[in-house]
């Protein structure tokens, strides 16, 4: 089981929607699920703005997607997700406001489906000594836990390109992200009371 969790962690996206497809196995569509969970949820909030509506889209997108990917033919995973995502806010927008809203039936990922785009905005740069006091914080972290943020959040690399260039694990690279990320926060509230206060 564990070496078979492994592998299946180590297939790009487009190799697990095409198991997905081929054998109809769920724990291929989990693992898309563990990777953009949290990326979808984040743009729900953006459009929905309440957490509870914002989880309830992403399990209603998840359920659809179950069905979607088994027919449709889906080259870019990521860029694909997005679109759904993102129409199906506008659609649950839709049904509590009159106003006409727009529909992508073609959008390529944009800047905000990362993680850094619902994560960092916990510490948005206003200016130039935001950013310094960004940077003096990332250098505070151990050396495994500041590559892996820089590369995830700043140069918004995938979990897979960070392995590929640090030979670190997977689970190592994850696990050194989410424990940068909380690190990263600490320290700048610690630092810079007054400035990070309302991001908590």
């Amino acid at each position: 089981m564990s070496s078979q969790h492994i592998h299946i962690e180590q297939l790009s996206d487009i190799e697990l929607v095409l198991q997905y497809k081929q054998t109809g196995e769920t724990i291929f569509f989990a693992e898309l699920y563990q990777r953009y969970t949290h990326l979808v949820l984040g743009t729900c909030f953006k459009y929905l703005k309440t957490e509870a509506e914002s989880r309830d889209a992403v399990m209603d997108i998840f359920e659809k997607l179950l069905v979607d990917l088994r027919n449709h033919d889906v080259q870019h995973f990521k860029s694909w997700l997005y679109m759904v995502t993102k129409n199906h806010c506008l659609m649950q927008l839709r049904k509590h406001d009159n106003k006409s809203v727009s529909i992508d039936l073609i959008q390529p990922v944009a800047d905000d489906f990362v993680e850094n785009a619902e994560d960092f905005h916990l510490y948005k740069l206003n200016n130039d000594d935001d950013e310094k006091k960004l940077y003096e914080a990332l250098n505070q972290l151990n050396e495994q836990q500041k590559i892996c943020v820089e590369q995830f959040y700043l140069h918004n690399k995938c979990y897979q390109e960070i392995v590929d260039s640090t030979g670190f694990t997977m689970l190592q690279v994850k696990s050194f992200i989410q424990n940068g990320k909380r690190n990263l926060k600490i320290i700048l509230e610690k630092n810079q009371p007054s400035t990070f206060q309302r991001f908590k």
